[in-house]
């Protein structure tokens, strides 16, 4: 799997959504080896769209498309300054992965510092995070570089809390895990945009 991750302000989310309407009744079409997309705007105007295709060269395919340029022309109208685009190569996912069921998304950005180290413990406590947190569907994590872009579904955000506020404070595995990530930032998707083919 290949990822894409579109990132901006706006202060007009019904005009994004639009748009993404458009792009999903008009272009998604023509858009080979496109996999869906999670994205949404949060209560601040971030706007933030992972979309996932096949491969790398299905999704560079769908970027050189006339029509994706004439769409994106009129799209990015609708947002407030710069958007960035993150392109990455390698993703992981947890659990069920990404889910068009989630009725809550949270979004955590940062940067890992020993990428290695990070997947050897997240492996090891994994199967009893499933159990200690059933409103967590699944995840889905892209990196680019040693920056990564991770998407956490939930069955609701009322879940989400009260599954948060339960949760043990962790062993000594836990706070390294913890330690192994700096820079984080979260993005609360009340309402995510959830696509699939």
């Amino acid at each position: 799997m290949f990822i894409q991750v579109l990132q901006g302000k706006t202060g007009s989310p019904e005009e994004v959504r639009r748009q993404l309407d458009r792009w999903e009744q008009e272009l998604r079409p023509g858009a080979s080896g496109y996999l869906g997309a999670t994205g949404g705007v949060a209560e601040d105007g971030t706007v933030i769209m992972l979309v996932r295709f096949e491969t790398e060269e299905a999704a560079r395919a769908n970027s050189d498309r006339p029509e994706q340029g004439e769409w994106w022309n009129e799209a990015s109208g609708a947002f407030d300054g710069e958007v960035t685009f993150r392109d990455c190569a390698e993703v992981e996912t947890s659990h069920a992965g990404g889910s068009d069921e989630a009725g809550f998304v949270q979004v955590m950005q940062g940067r890992a510092r020993d990428k290695n180290r990070l997947r050897e413990l997240e492996e090891e406590f994994m199967p009893k995070l499933a159990e200690l947190r059933p409103d967590i569907i699944g995840s889905v994590r892209a990196w680019d570089g040693d920056f990564f872009t991770q998407a956490i579904y939930f069955t609701s955000e009322a879940e989400a809390r009260k599954g948060e506020s339960s949760m043990p404070s962790g062993g000594d595995d836990f706070q390294e895990f913890m330690s192994l990530m700096e820079d984080l930032t979260y993005i609360d998707l009340k309402d995510p945009w959830l696509r699939s083919p």
